[in-house]
C-alpha cells in the first residue's frame, strides 16, 4: 500500500488536485470519470482566461450538471474502444451526437483493469506526444487512489444502511461496530449525516456512486415512509464547526434528484459529531431537517437541524401524538383559507397589521375570519395556550403531508 494509505483519509481532494495537474500539463480544462460515467472532478483551466462557450456542447454540459452521461452517451464513446485502451484515444466531432467537439480520452487503469476516464477537448495543433505521455503518469496516480478506495471498502452502503434501519440498541450497536471497523481510521473524524428526501428512484443504477460526491465516506438508499425513499450520506468534515462540505455534498444530491425527477426533494443536514456512536441521532436529525424542508419554504431546499426551530421537536413526535380534536375541522379541504390564515396570523405574534398585510386583506376580513376559527375549534385566541395548541396542530399538519406553503395557497 504505502503511497496509497492516505488517500482515504481525503480522497476527492486528491482527485481534484490530480486533474487540474492534468488541466496544466496539457495547456486544457480535464474531466475525470468513473467507468460508469460518472463525473468526480473537473478542471477549470483555460489558456485564454475564459472558457471557450462552444466547449459546453450537450454531451459536455450534461455531465456536468448532472454529474453523469446517459447510456447512449456512454455507449457511444465505448465504442470507440476506450474499455481496453492503454493510451489516450482521439474521438472525433460528430454533432448529430451531441458531440461538438472533438475528445481525447486518457484511460485511468490500474494493473490491467479500466477504472475511469479523463477527458479534455481536442484542440489544433492539440497536446504534444510529450504532454500525454506526462499527462498518461498522472492518469496512472488517479487509477491507484480509486482502487485503493474500491479496496478498502469506499462503497460502503451496505454498512451505512444496516446502521440506519436497525433497531436502536444491540443490533444498532453491532451494526456501527462493523461500519467503524471498515472505515478504520476515518470512524474518528468529525462527520454529519445528509439526509435527501424523497430520492426519485429505486434504481440502484440512479443512485450516485460516493466517489463523485465531495467528502462523502459512505452514501446509501433507506425506505421513506410507506413507498418512497430517502438518500442518506455520511460526510467528514475538517471540524465539527464548518458544515460547508455536507451543504455543497447536499447541493449536488439535490442536482441529481431533479435529474431524475424529484423536483419537489430536499435535504437536511444534522449536527456535526466525532465519531459514530451517535449516528442513529444523526441519522433523526437529518430526516426531521429534510422534512422541515419540504413543510416550509424558508428551509429549503437544504435545511439545517439546528436552524428548523420548533419542527425539533414537532418531528420527534408521532404522527397520531399530533393530531388534536379540537383543530380537525378546520383542517378540511372546505376551511384551507382559515387555516391559511391563523397560521399566517400565529407566524405574525397576533399581529393584526402585519397579517392583513400579507394575506391581503382588510382588516375586519381578518377578525371575521379569527372569529370563524374559534367557533370551529372551540379555541380562544386570546388564550396563550389555546394559540400554543392550534398553532402546533397547523404545523404538525403542514409537517405530515410534507407540503411547502407559498404566498398563494393554504394547508394542504
Amino acid at each position: 500500500m504505502g503511497e496509497n494509505a492516505r488517500v482515504t483519509s481525503d480522497s476527492q481532494g486528491d482527485y481534484q488536485e490530480l486533474v487540474d495537474e492534468v488541466s496544466e500539463l496539457l495547456g486544457a480544462p480535464a474531466t475525470l470519470e468513473n467507468r460508469d460515467f460518472e463525473l468526480i472532478a473537473f478542471g477549470a483551466y483555460d489558456s485564454e482566461g475564459d472558457l471557450d462557450p462552444s466547449a459546453l456542447d450537450p454531451v459536455r454540459a450534461r455531465s456536468i450538471l448532472t454529474r453523469r452521461s446517459t447510456p447512449a452517451v456512454r455507449a457511444w464513446f465505448e465504442g470507440f474502444g476506450i474499455t481496453r485502451a492503454t493510451r489516450p484515444v482521439r474521438i472525433p466531432p460528430t454533432p448529430e451526437a451531441g458531440v461538438h467537439r472533438g475528445r481525447i480520452c486518457l484511460p485511468v487503469r490500474h494493473r490491467g483493469v479500466a477504472l475511469g476516464y479523463v477527458w479534455l477537448l481536442d484542440t489544433d495543433p492539440g497536446p504534444t506526444a510529450r504532454q500525454l505521455t506526462a499527462a498518461m503518469t498522472v492518469t496512472a496516480r488517479i487509477g491507484a487512489l480509486l482502487a485503493d478506495e474500491a479496496q478498502h471498502g469506499a462503497d460502503l452502503s451496505r454498512e451505512l444502511r444496516a446502521v440506519l434501519t436497525a433497531e436502536p440498541g444491540w443490533q444498532r450497536d453491532m451494526a456501527v461496530a462493523e461500519l467503524r471497523t471498515a472505515l478504520g481510521p476515518r470512524a474518528g473524524v468529525p462527520h454529519t449525516v445528509v439526509c435527501v428526501a424523497p430520492w426519485p428512484s429505486a434504481d440502484p443504477d440512479d443512485t450516485p456512486s460516493v466517489r463523485t460526491v465531495p467528502g462523502a465516506t459512505a452514501l446509501c438508499t433507506v425506505p421513506w415512509g410507506v413507498s418512497a425513499y430517502a438518500l442518506a450520506l455520511l460526510v467528514r468534515l475538517r471540524s465539527v464547526d464548518v458544515p460547508a462540505p455536507a451543504l455543497a455534498a447536499a447541493g449536488r444530491l439535490l442536482e441529481r434528484a431533479r435529474g431524475l425527477g424529484g423536483a419537489r426533494s430536499a435535504a437536511g443536514v444534522a449536527a456535526a459529531r466525532t465519531g459514530l456512536a451517535e449516528l442513529g441521532t444523526g441519522w433523526r436529525e437529518a430526516s426531521a431537517a429534510a422534512r422541515a424542508a419540504l413543510a416550509e419554504a424558508r428551509f429549503a431546499p437544504v435545511a439545517e437541524w439546528a436552524s428548523i426551530g420548533p419542527y425539533r421537536l414537532l418531528t420527534g413526535l408521532a404522527p397520531e401524538a399530533t393530531r388534536d380534536p379540537a383543530v380537525g375541522a378546520l383542517l378540511s379541504p372546505a376551511h384551507r383559507e382559515l387555516a391559511r390564515t391563523a397560521e399566517t396570523y400565529l407566524d405574525r405574534a397576533g399581529q393584526a397589521g402585519r397579517t392583513a398585510a400579507e394575506l391581503g386583506i382588510h382588516r375586519q376580513t381578518l377578525y371575521y375570519r379569527l372569529s370563524r376559527v374559534e367557533q370551529l375549534t372551540g379555541l380562544d385566541l386570546d388564550d396563550g395556550e389555546d394559540r400554543l395548541l392550534l398553532h402546533m396542530a397547523l404545523k404538525a399538519h403542514r409537517l405530515r403531508h410534507g407540503r411547502r406553503r407559498s404566498p398563494d395557497e393554504g394547508l394542504r
